[in-house]
């Protein structure tokens, strides 16, 4: 960065490549320079202005310590309607998204003991079956896991 200051006028600094349209170039190839000759300080450079003083640590901490940068008081929480845990109204519940998680690790599990497979990744469609459920007509050609637990409320068919 080179920063350049001249009488009556505001402080500069120069950065980046040659963004600015070359000036008084028709044809739109680039002249080459002789090699004695060192580019001109308006050569391909993007002029951007620059503070003219340094802010205090006094004003920085004032700015990063505002009101409006303090920890605001949440009026969105409720109770969540499956186990009663408090959760923001437009966010998951964490306990019950740890439940479905931890649910659904031991069908992966299961179903990577079934396919016993290099990758473990399922070579058709799986159905999941809790105790007291059938398959129906639709599940012949689809892979079937079977969990000897009751279906739970949140995990729905």
């Amino acid at each position: 960065m080179v920063t350049t200051k001249m009488p009556n006028s505001p402080a500069l600094t120069v950065a980046g490549p040659s963004l600015l349209p070359q000036v008084g170039r028709e044809d739109g190839l680039e002249e080459q320079q002789s090699p004695d000759q060192p580019p001109g300080l308006t050569d391909g450079i993007l002029w951007m202005a620059v503070p003219k003083k340094r802010r205090t640590i006094e004003i920085n901490r004032t700015r990063r310590r505002s009101e409006i940068n303090m920890l605001q008081l949440k009026t969105n929480i409720e109770p969540c309607p499956e186990c009663g845990h408090l959760k923001q109204k437009h966010i998951l519940c964490s306990f019950c998204y740890a439940k479905v998680c931890r649910e659904t690790s031991k069908i992966r599990q299961q179903m990577k003991a079934m396919e016993g497979g290099a990758h473990g990744a399922p070579a058709v469609e799986t159905v999941i079956l809790y105790e007291g459920e059938t398959p129906s007509e639709l599940d012949k050609d689809i892979r079937i896991v079977e969990r000897p637990r009751k279906r739970p409320a949140w995990f729905s068919l």
